[in-house]
């Protein structure tokens, strides 16, 4: 699984966009909304939920599902 290093804290939408997961904020609204978006398993409907070191955002698309872990930069400081 892939893991993207990141200060927090970050918003989901934001962490979508940053993963290249989204191309807008427009984007990651629309994927949110339409329930393509997990975080550690569960459907997630709130853009602005906080992500937290070691949460896992799923994506569903038509190629399969794609998971990132959220790993925070300011872990080893």
């Amino acid at each position: 699984m892939e893991s993207i290093e990141v200060r927090l804290p970050i918003r989901l939408g934001q962490f979508l966009k940053l993963a290249g997961l989204a191309e807008t904020g427009a984007h990651a609204r629309e994927l949110i909304e339409f329930g393509e978006v997990s975080v550690n398993g569960e459907c997630e409907k709130r853009r602005g939920r906080q992500l937290a070191d070691g949460d896992i955002v799923s994506l569903e698309s038509e190629d399969g599902t794609l998971a990132i872990r959220v790993t925070s930069a300011d872990a080893e400081n």
